[in-house]
């Protein structure tokens, strides 16, 4: 069976994105998740649409405002929903158990906040032996305590591209690049 490709977007969430808490490039990013999920699924690949639910703590608490996905964002009826509990997608959540089951071996990852549950993601990733693609321009964050948002998604793209890679590979790659390759290498 071939290995399929999925894109992630992690916690791009209307609570992530409150006026006391402003992201870096929020039009540009959401505008290039939704550009790179509309490409995926014209070629059948899947894209993931992963939620932080913190019900019980009453911060994104399941089905509350805080807890949606932007509005900006394009979502579709096909696309895959996996509630996530903790920094890493992966921790105790059906993403990985759904990317076997859809033998999906290459991840494109994107969302909110580069420098947590974007991160922990790419790192647990990366021990599972996926190949993975970290969309440059498709993460975003907010302005930390010693450095502008800027500066540390910026540090995380470097940190990404000179990481030792498992079985899987990893790199980071602006989205025209792998929108560019994909119109190239898959359509006909």
């Amino acid at each position: 069976m071939e290995n399929r490709k999925a894109l992630l977007v992690i916690d791009m969430q209307k609570g992530s994105f409150a006026p006391e808490t402003p992201r870096f490039d929020t039009d540009g990013v959401v505008k290039r998740i939704n550009e790179l999920a509309e490409l995926f699924r014209e070629l059948n690949y899947s894209v993931f649409y992963i939620q932080h639910d913190g019900t019980g703590t009453g911060e994104f608490e399941k089905n509350n405002t805080d807890w949606e996905n932007l509005d900006e964002l394009n979502v579709e009826p096909t696309d895959i929903r996996i509630d996530k509990y903790a920094n890493d997608v992966f921790y105790k959540s059906e993403l990985h158990s759904k990317l076997k089951e859809l033998n999906v071996s290459e991840l494109f990852i994107t969302g909110c906040a580069t420098d947590f549950c974007v991160e922990s993601t790419i790192q647990s990733a990366l021990t599972k032996d996926f190949d993975i693609t970290v969309v440059e321009d498709g993460h975003t964050t907010g302005e930390r305590p010693n450095l502008k948002a800027e500066q540390v998604i910026k540090h995380y793209n470097w940190v990404w591209q000179n990481m030792i890679p498992t079985k899987g590979k990893i790199k980071v790659e602006k989205a025209e690049k792998i929108k560019r390759f994909a119109n190239t290498m898959y359509k006909t």
